[in-house]
C-alpha cells in the first residue's frame, strides 16, 4: 500500500459528496453518473505505476464497471488494492458542541465479513477533528481514538488493513502552531488507544493531515514550513513500526500537496514510508476535464494520470514545480 513511488487514490466519497462535486461542473448527481466518474478514474490506463489501491465508498464497491466487471475486481484486475470506506460519518457529539465522533462500530464486524470475499484488501476509517482556540475537547479527541482502535482492531481481526484517519481539519483561522499543537496531540491519544486495544502497529497504514495553519489564517505557512512542522510532529508522536503514513490532502489544491509531500521525503529517509492519499488532489483535474462527456474521458484519463505521476515523483523527492507544465 505504501509501496515506494505510490500511493493511494481515495474515491471514497459519499453519494452527497459525490453528488455536490458531480453538480458544480454541470453533471447531473444521478447514479450513472457517479459510476461513470469512478470507472473513469479506475480504468485510466498506466496509473498503476504510482497507485497501489483504491477506496470506494459502499455504493461503489457493490457496483460495476462499465464490461460488466464488479468494481473490486476490476480495481484487482487493474494490478492495484480494492480498498472499502466503513465508517458512517461524522455525528454530533453529545455533551460536546461543535464537536463530532464517527460512528459506524455497529455491525462492523458483519460487514467486514461481507466485504472481504468481495474483494476487500484494506479499509478506511475517517475520525474528524473541529479546531480553533479552545477544540478539540480531550473528550472528543478520546472518543474519537476510541473508535478508531475499535474500528482497526476489527479490521485486522478480518485479516484486512486498517487505514486509519484521524483529520484535523484546515477550516478556521489557527495558525500553523496551533495545528501542530492539537495534531500532536491526537496522534498521540490516538496510537495510545491501538495500543490499548492490541492492535498490530505494523499492519496499519496512518493516513494524517499535514501540519498547516486554517484556511483563514492571515499567515499562510511556505513548503518548508509545512514539511518541518509536520516531520516534527509525526516524530513526536508515530511509533517507527507503523510502516507508511500516507497523507490526506485535506483541502489542499493539487500542485501545494504535491509540493509538501515532495519536501517531506525530499528531506531524507524517515522511519516510516511518506506516502499519500488524495482525494480532491488528484481527481480534480480530472473532474473539470471529463464534466459527464464521453468524448472527455481520454483528457480526463490524461490530467489523472499526469497527477499519479507527479506525486509519484513526489515519494522520492524529485518532483518540480516545472514538472507541472510537463
Amino acid at each position: 500500500m505504501v509501496a515506494p513511488g505510490k500511493g493511494i487514490l481515495a474515491a471514497d466519497e459519499s453519494i452527497g459528496t459525490m453528488s455536490k462535486r458531480l453538480e458544480a461542473v454541470g453533471v447531473p448527481a444521478t447514479a450513472e453518473n457517479r459510476r461513470a466518474y469512478r470507472d473513469m478514474l479506475v480504468t485510466t490506463p498506466g496509473i498503476s505505476e504510482f497507485v497501489s489501491g483504491v477506496i470506494l465508498s459502499d455504493d461503489v464497491f457493490r457496483g460495476k464497471a462499465n464490461d460488466g466487471t464488479p468494481f473490486p475486481e476490476k480495481v484487482d484486475q487493474l494490478g492495484m488494492l480494492p480498498g472499502i470506506k466503513v465508517d458512517m460519518g461524522a455525528k454530533p457529539l453529545a455533551g460536546a458542541p461543535g464537536e463530532t465522533v464517527t460512528e459506524g462500530l455497529d455491525g462492523l464486524r458483519e460487514r467486514l465479513k461481507e466485504y472481504v470475499p468481495m474483494g476487500a484488501r484494506f479499509a478506511k476509517w475517517r475520525a474528524v477533528i473541529n479546531i480553533d482556540d479552545v477544540l478539540p475537547s480531550r473528550y472528543a479527541i478520546d472518543a474519537n481514538a476510541h473508535a478508531l482502535a475499535r474500528y482497526a482492531a476489527l479490521c485486522q481481526e478480518a485479516g484486512i488493513v486498517p487505514i486509519v484517519e484521524p483529520e484535523v481539519l484546515m477550516d478556521g483561522s489557527h495558525s500553523i502552531e496551533r495545528c501542530e499543537e492539537v495534531t500532536e496531540a491526537v496522534l498521540q491519544w490516538t496510537f495510545s488507544s491501538l495500543v490499548a486495544h492490541r492492535v498490530l502497529l505494523e499492519g496499519v497504514v496512518l493516513k494524517p493531515n499535514m501540519v498547516l495553519p486554517g484556511k483563514g489564517c492571515p499567515q499562510q505557512a511556505t513548503v518548508e514550513e509545512v514539511a518541518e512542522g509536520t516531520l516534527r510532529c509525526l516524530a513526536r508522536s508515530v511509533p517507527a513500526a507503523v510502516p507508511g503514513i500516507a497523507f490526506l490532502s485535506g483541502g489542499q489544491g493539487p500542485e501545494p500537496a504535491t509540493a509538501h509531500l515532495n519536501e517531506m521525503n525530499r528531506r531524507g529517509s524517515q522511519p516510516w514510508g511518506l506516502s499519500f492519499s488524495f482525494g480532491r488532489a488528484l481527481m480534480d483535474p480530472a473532474l473539470q476535464a471529463w464534466k459527464g462527456d464521453p468524448a472527455n474521458v481520454e483528457a480526463a484519463q490524461a490530467a489523472l494520470a499526469h497527477r499519479c505521476t507527479l506525486n509519484g515523483a513526489a515519494r522520492s523527492g524529485s518532483y518540480t514545480p516545472e514538472m507541472e507544465r510537463a
